[in-house]
């Protein structure tokens, strides 16, 4: 039921999203929380546009059976991964990757995501490249790299005036 849910709120969702420019990245139930996560969102302002256009649409299609909390938000910096075209998207990121107790070698896996298709994905660590299944995958993320840390000022240069 789970899986009907969410394909009737993607069928709804998608059209509206296009029309603004958007794409849908994911729909996520959670208990009594529908989460619908928007890509290619412009600022603040269209996201709240975007928001009134779903709850809309869900008001007058009624998909959930029951009472439920509307949550409309962007992927964010640090996505989670969980179908195939989410790992394409984020081909030549950083991720992190646990894998499921049943999968020979190591489950903690950090790397570049170098490649993906419809059967599984490679991560490049850095010193292997470790190709794994969508099914061997407990859960996986991009993660965001900060730039380097601002240089530090040497103590004699801080009272200094410039000129």
């Amino acid at each position: 039921m789970t899986t009907d849910v969410a394909t009737r709120v993607s069928e709804l969702v998608e059209p509206l999203l296009e029309a603004r420019g958007a794409q849908l990245y994911d729909v996520v139930l959670g208990g009594a929380t529908l989460q619908v996560l928007v890509a290619g969102v412009g600022d603040l302002d269209a996201l709240a546009d975007i928001t009134r256009d779903i709850s809309a649409a869900l008001d007058d299609d009624d998909p959930m059976p029951d009472r439920y909390t509307l949550e409309v938000s962007t992927p964010g910096l640090e996505r989670t991964l969980r179908v195939a075209s989410h790992f394409t998207g984020a081909i030549g990121e950083r991720v992190k990757v646990k894998t499921n107790p049943s999968i020979e070698g190591a489950r903690r896996i950090d790397g570049v995501l170098t490649a993906a298709d419809d059967e599984g994905f490679v991560v490049d660590t850095g010193t292997e490249q470790r190709r794994l299944s969508y099914g061997d995958v407990e859960r996986a993320r991009t993660v965001f790299e900060w730039g380097p840390p601002p240089k530090p000022v040497s103590p004699s240069k801080k009272g200094r005036a410039r000129t």
